[in-house]
């Protein structure tokens, strides 16, 4: 499943394809929201959000469609009712005068007025979007300190949506490994010092990956692993999917476990429990 930063990537696309453009015809794939067609024909799109894994597309006239990708959603941005040779199924299509922005295998799609919004039932529960809105590492302190998430273990606490949104499978071993987290820790188990830079962790790394398409080794290390050959999969993440190899810090083996039902990975070294 795309996680936040593949999403806000993907909401970048749509927004320079639509953005004050008029919508010259829209297609939805489900019966229940047909009706919508006709009305958001002749708006135009204001900006398009995100809300961790999900999608916003706003309209002048009110209306916002809501999208998540699920697991195999994925949007094509192509020359207008250019659609693209695929397997998949056609879910939304939006059209102004020039680009199709398309939506395929998506099934969660609703369109909301604009004041609903706030209240849809994942929106209304997740937590804050670190690429859309202001968060500092002090808020991300006081939140781990909340006792809402407090006493759950890290490797648990980082897929809740409720915590901080849009952060998945990858960037929960990414974080912990940057912050020298044991997976079994629990942010009260937890020094000052260790909250702090699993905040500022969290911040970078989801930034980063924003930024660099999916990287968050280290920038530097991973351009130089790649001129010599090694695969994206063995230089993309510092630890995650490197079951067996070498620690880029200190040279231990990369170990995998299994932690809410999904792959981790950690480095025992460098996240050893007594750190």
């Amino acid at each position: 499943m795309p996680e936040g930063p593949e999403i806000r990537r993907a909401a970048d696309n749509v927004e320079r394809a639509l953005k004050n453009k008029t919508v010259e015809d829209v297609y939805f794939a489900f019966p229940h929201l047909e009706d919508y067609e006709e009305l958001l024909q002749g708006s135009n799109v204001t900006r398009v959000d995100t809300k961790g894994k999900a999608m916003l597309i706003r309209f002048d006239n009110g209306y916002t469609i809501y999208s998540h990708n699920q697991l195999y959603g994925k949007w094509y941005i192509r020359n207008l009712y250019n659609y693209p040779k695929t397997n998949r199924q056609l879910r939304l299509a939006i059209h102004n005068e020039k680009k199709s922005a398309l939506l395929y295998s998506a099934s969660d799609i609703e369109v909301l007025r604009d004041e609903k919004v706030p209240g849809h039932p994942f929106i209304a529960k997740v937590g804050p979007d670190l690429l859309s809105e202001e968060v500092t590492a002090d808020e991300l302190v006081e939140r781990m300190k909340d006792k809402r998430f407090r006493n759950r273990k890290w490797s648990i606490l980082l897929l809740d949506q409720g915590f901080v949104a849009g952060i998945g499978n990858y960037l929960r071993s990414e974080i912990m490994f940057v912050a020298g987290i044991h997976p079994s820790l629990r942010p009260a188990d937890c020094t000052e010092d260790q909250l702090k830079k699993a905040a500022h962790a969290t911040i970078d790394l989801v930034n980063q990956s924003y930024e660099t398409g999916g990287i968050t080794n280290d920038p530097k290390l991973a351009k130089k692993l790649k001129s010599k050959g090694v695969k994206r999969p063995r230089y993309r993440h510092w630890v995650f999917n490197r079951e067996g190899a070498s620690c880029f810090i200190c040279g231990s083996e990369i170990e995998k476990i299994v932690a809410a039902s999904r792959r981790l990975y950690y480095c025992p070294n460098c996240q050893d429990i007594t750190n």
